[in-house]
């Protein structure tokens, strides 16, 4: 009696120790400093866990993180390591060949490498369609990743909103900001070069500036260092 009394107190105890011990290893996480250019996408490759993860263990809702603020960073690893399974029955030895799995399908679109909120993202829909509006996709593409380049770039604003509705001496830096236009919904097609933009693939040799040769009438744009000619704009740094 004694004896099985004790014997029931181990196993009580073991399985304590071993449920306090998967506890602390499946929380066990990381704390990363955001910098500039950081996305919840990047730190989801760079640490190997999904924006899910990051956000469901910062109680996140959306996708936007912030310059300076600390994420708690899941540590996959560990938490794999903490997974156990019941065990099973003994069964006879599968001789059956494995059936091959299909082959995945390449994604039609690279994830974003910029994570941008849903109001920043119309507003630099409506940029592009107020700035290149006649313009082919390239172009308006090309305007998008300008104003993605200038928010990397330590010269301007570093959020899409301020690098948009940044002042330079008595006006806005973008016409459209000035004149109202940029209130005017943005097209499919501007729209669908924003996304583009934000995967980062081409970032036209990080240019900052655009214009029309035909009507720019500040002669110090015309001194910067050309890149790439895309329809009406020129595209300089």
């Amino acid at each position: 009696m004694k004896h099985s009394y004790m014997k029931s107190m181990v196993v009580a105890c073991l399985a304590t120790l071993s449920f306090i011990g998967f506890n602390a290893t499946a929380t066990a996480a990381t704390n990363y400093k955001v910098v500039k250019g950081d996305s919840l996408w990047k730190l989801g490759k760079r640490y190997s866990v999904t924006i899910d993860d990051i956000k469901k263990l910062n109680n996140r809702q959306g996708d936007m993180i912030y310059i300076g603020e600390t994420l708690a960073i899941p540590s996959k690893t560990k938490v794999l390591a903490a997974e156990t399974t019941e065990p099973s029955t003994a069964a006879p030895a599968n001789t059956a060949k494995p059936e091959p799995k299909p082959e995945a399908k390449p994604a039609e679109q690279a994830p974003p490498a910029v994570s941008l909120s849903a109001s920043e993202k119309d507003l630099l829909a409506r940029l592009v369609e107020a700035e290149a509006k006649g313009e082919s996709y390239e172009g308006k593409v090309g305007v998008a990743t300008v104003v993605l380049n200038r928010v990397d770039s330590p010269k301007f604003p570093d959020t899409v909103t301020g690098v948009i509705k940044q002042v330079v001496g008595k006006a806005y830096a973008f016409s459209p900001v000035q004149n109202g236009s940029i209130n005017k919904p943005a097209s499919e097609d501007s729209k669908k070069a924003v996304e583009q933009a934000l995967t980062r693939k081409d970032r036209l040799d990080d240019s900052i500036y655009f214009y029309n040769p035909k009507t720019a009438t500040d002669n110090w744009i015309r001194s910067r260092a050309v890149i790439k000619t895309i329809d009406h704009h020129v595209f300089a740094k």
